[in-house]
């Protein structure tokens, strides 16, 4: 059992808690932080043991590649090969910010942490706390979601608590993640740049920036993912969840009725929905997800509310679809790998 340390925001500034963050990273431990995205379990990417440690604390598949964060673009040549002409108005663009760009990697980045590949995905995270202990440590940090593989994402401190402690020397009190998605990863290897997860910064801002843009299929079993989120089963709560597309009145009288149904099995049963239709349904265990006009504030709370499910070991989960906006192919990408792509169109 590792002794876990907890720091606040304000701690940061401590020069004694920046030494332990400093020393911890630099000598292959763990430290677990807030970024603009979502939680993150930090490791030093020129330290095996670190970058193997979170592989074995999360249950990683060995072959599910990292993410290098740096505090600054200014040391991106030292890791990675720029072709592209486009990558520098990329940078301008959308850096800091949730935005990995994926790139022919240098010597520098060692071949463990890209799970064999040739290429490497690199970030400048938009959080200012995240930055800061990239700072602090001096050194390239991946930092994967905060999770158990395979469950939801932490976008809350009490879900890296339930998960991390007791497992990682440090872990550091951000409050809520502010954009609750993971990053957008977009491969620049070649002369059209590739979506290979979408995200936050959706297709049509790369579009405006870039001109021509394409959007990866799902790889085959037998390949290497250029980007995390390709491959393996992601997000998924412990129920059983489902996703109901439709008329928004017959979606509502769907749902009632197989709430119906699950209570006279004697089984549990939560649905996720926005506050616009949340007293249609009568149901115990509700999660408002948000209003169904702001896609910020429901893609922030996706992954909370399949935490919130799985805390109260809810068998049965509905959720309303979310298909409207310019936000919506990344919100509908996690909530479809959570329910195993388990549509019901009524």
């Amino acid at each position: 059992m590792v002794n876990t340390r907890i720091y606040t925001l304000k701690d940061l500034d401590d020069l004694k808690v920046q030494e332990d963050i400093k020393k911890s990273l630099q000598h292959g431990k763990n430290v677990v932080f807030p970024t603009e995205t979502v939680y993150g379990i930090g490791a030093n990417v020129l330290s095996q043991e670190g970058v193997n440690n979170i592989y074995k604390i999360k249950g990683r598949p060995s072959d599910n590649p990292l993410i290098m964060h740096l505090a600054s673009s200014d040391v991106l040549d030292e890791y990675v090969y720029i072709k592209q002409d486009y990558v520098d108005k990329l940078i301008k663009a959308f850096w800091p910010g949730p935005l990995t760009l994926v790139f022919d990697k240098k010597f520098t980045v060692p071949d463990y942490f890209t799970g064999g590949l040739d290429t490497v995905g690199v970030r400048i995270p938009g959080s200012d706390i995240a930055r800061k202990i990239i700072q602090i440590a001096n050194v390239p940090i991946c930092a994967p979601s905060a999770n158990i593989s395979g469950r939801p994402s932490s976008t809350l401190f009490k879900h890296v608590l339930e998960d991390f402690n007791h497992k990682v020397d440090i872990l550091i009190d951000g409050g809520k993640s502010e954009v609750g998605l993971e990053s957008t990863v977009l491969d620049v290897t070649k002369e059209v740049p590739v979506i290979l997860r979408p995200g936050m910064i959706t297709y049509d801002m790369i579009s405006n920036i870039v001109g021509k843009v394409y959007i990866s299929n799902e790889i085959n079993e037998d390949q290497i993912p250029k980007a995390p989120g390709m491959k393996y089963k992601h997000y998924a709560p412990k129920g059983k969840l489902m996703i109901v597309e439709g008329n928004p009145s017959k979606v509502v009288s769907y749902i009632n009725k197989k709430i119906d149904f699950h209570k006279s099995n004697n089984q549990s049963v939560g649905v996720i929905i926005t506050r616009d239709y949340k007293d249609l349904i009568h149901c115990d265990c509700i999660y408002e997800i948000g209003s169904a006009d702001n896609e910020i504030e429901i893609a922030s709370n996706i992954f909370a509310s399949l935490r919130e499910m799985d805390s109260k070991n809810i068998e049965y989960i509905y959720s309303f679809s979310f298909n409207q906006g310019i936000y919506s192919e990344a919100i509908m990408n996690r909530l479809l790998k959570a329910a195993n792509n388990n549509i019901i169109k009524v």
